[in-house]
C-alpha cells in the first residue's frame, strides 16, 4: 500500500455573497476531489484550541504530531528546511520583507517579492546588524533570523494585520529597535529604487514573528513505522519533513503562489514512492489567494490543485493499491484575508473500493470534527 495527502492550502472559506451563498470550494469546479470524497468524508480541527490558526501548528496536527506537545514556534521549522543548525540557546523568527505605508500594513508580501531580490536585501542586513543577529536567505519574502542567546518575544504575523494600523501589533524590545535600524537601509536600497520607478509594492520594512527555539520531535519512522516524501515550495513544510525525518524534494519551478509547477511536483511525488510509503504534496495558492482576499484567484487556484493535482494521482492510482487523503489545513476566509482555526472537510480515498463513487469536497463534509492529529493514525491504519 501506498499513500498520499494532498494538501489544498487554505482552500477551506466562508459563504460569500458574490458566489451566491457558496464558498470557492462549493462554487469551484472539483470534479477530482469529489471523486476523492467518494470515500470517506468528515471535519478535522487542525488547530487545537487555545492555538493561533497558523500553517506550522495545523500542517503538525495533519501529519499526525500534536501540536501542544511538539510545537515550538514557525521560524525553527523554517530554519530546519534550510539545514541551518539552531542552537540550545538561540532563538529564530521569520523575517518578511512587507510594505507599509502611513504606518499600515500595506502588503505582508512586498509585492510577492521575488527570491533573487530578497538574497540582495538579505545581504545588506547582515552588513548591517549587530554582533549576534544573522539573517538568512528564504524563498521569496520568507526569510529568517537567528538572534544568538535570544528571547522568544510574542509577535503578530503581518498576514494577520493586513490593512491596519501596525502600531498595536509592534513587537517589544530589541525586535523593534531591528525593524526600525532597517528600514531606511530599505528603503534607499537599489532593489527598491528600481521597484518604485516600476509602480511595485516596496520591501521598504522587515516585519520579525513567529520566533521559537529548537524542537524535539520523534522521527515519522518511529511513531507510524512508514517513510514518506515532502514535495511543497514553502519551507515551512520541509521543515517539518525534515524534522520528523522526510525525504525533501525541491521541485524546479516550484513558486508557493499560483504558477507553481504542478505537473513536477505530482511527477515528483509519484517517483518518491519508489522508495518511501507516504508522498505528500503541499500546493500554497489558495491560501495565498484568500490572504490577498481575491475570490477569483481563489477559485482558479482551486480548480488547478483539482485539475493539476488531483487527477493525476488519481489516474496513477487507478491500478495500484493507494490510499489518499485530501484536505486543506485551515480556512482562510475572502472576508477576513487571514487564518482561523475552524474544521475544514477531509476525505479519505482507497482505490481497492472507491474507484467508481462520487461525493462532494466541500465545508458541509460533516458535522461533528475530529481532532487533527487523530487523523493520520486512521488514515494511515484503520479499514473501512
Amino acid at each position: 500500500m501506498k499513500y498520499f495527502i494532498l494538501l489544498c492550502d487554505g482552500a477551506a472559506d466562508e459563504p460569500l455573497k458574490e458566489l451566491g451563498g457558496k464558498t470557492p470550494l462549493e462554487y469551484a469546479h472539483t470534479e477530482n476531489m469529489d471523486r476523492i470524497a467518494g470515500g470517506f468524508t468528515g471535519m478535522v480541527r487542525n488547530v487545537p484550541e487555545g492555538m493561533e490558526p497558523a500553517s506550522d501548528i495545523a500542517n503538525m496536527s495533519i501529519l499526525g504530531y500534536d501540536p501542544k506537545k511538539y510545537y515550538t514556534g514557525r521560524a525553527p521549522l523554517e530554519l530546519a528546511a534550510r539545514n541551518i543548525p539552531l542552537k540550545e540557546n538561540d532563538v529564530a523568527y521569520r523575517c518578511n520583507f512587507v510594505t507599509i505605508e502611513n504606518e499600515v500594513m500595506k502588503d505582508y508580501s512586498a509585492g510577492h517579492l521575488s527570491t533573487g531580490e530578497s538574497e540582495k536585501l538579505i545581504a545588506v542586513l547582515n552588513n548591517s546588524t549587530d554582533p549576534g543577529w544573522q539573517f538568512f536567505s528564504g524563498v521569496g519574502y520568507r526569510n529568517l533570523l537567528v538572534w544568538e542567546n535570544g528571547e522568544v518575544i510574542p509577535t503578530t504575523p503581518p498576514h494577520n494585520i493586513s490593512g491596519k494600523h501596525i502600531l498595536p501589533f509592534l513587537p517589544k524590545g530589541k525586535l523593534l529597535m531591528v525593524m526600525k535600524k532597517m528600514h531606511p537601509i530599505l528603503e534607499n536600497h537599489p532593489v527598491n529604487l528600481r521597484r518604485r520607478e516600476k509602480g511595485l509594492n516596496e520591501a521598504n520594512y522587515i516585519w520579525l514573528w513567529g520566533g521559537g527555539k529548537k524542537p524535539s520531535i520523534p522521527s515519522f519512522r518511529e511513531k507510524f513505522k512508514k517513510t514518506g516524501a515532502m514535495i511543497s515550495a514553502v519551507d515551512l513544510m520541509k521543515g517539518i519533513a525534515r524534522l520528523i525525518g522526510f525525504k525533501v524534494i525541491d521541485v524546479k519551478g516550484a513558486t508557493a503562489f499560483i504558477d507553481t509547477n504542478y505537473k513536477g511536483k505530482v511527477e515528483a511525488a509519484f517517483k518518491a514512492l519508489e522508495e518511501v510509503d507516504l508522498s505528500f504534496i503541499h500546493v500554497e495558492a489558495p491560501d495565498e489567494a484568500g490572504h490577498l482576499g481575491d475570490v477569483e484567484l481563489k477559485i482558479r487556484a482551486i480548480e488547478l490543485f483539482d485539475k493539476e493535482v488531483v487527477k493525476r494521482v488519481l489516474d496513477f492510482s487507478q491500478d495500484r493499491e493507494v490510499k489518499i487523503l485530501l484536505l486543506p489545513d485551515h480556512p482562510t476566509p475572502i472576508t477576513l484575508r487571514t487564518h482561523t482555526a475552524d474544521p475544514v472537510p477531509f476525505a479519505i480515498w482507497d482505490s481497492r473500493k472507491d474507484k467508481n463513487k462520487k461525493g462532494l469536497f466541500n465545508e458541509k463534509s460533516g458535522k461533528r470534527a475530529v481532532e487533527g492529529c487523530r487523523l493520520l493514525p486512521d488514515f494511515l491504519f484503520k479499514e473501512g
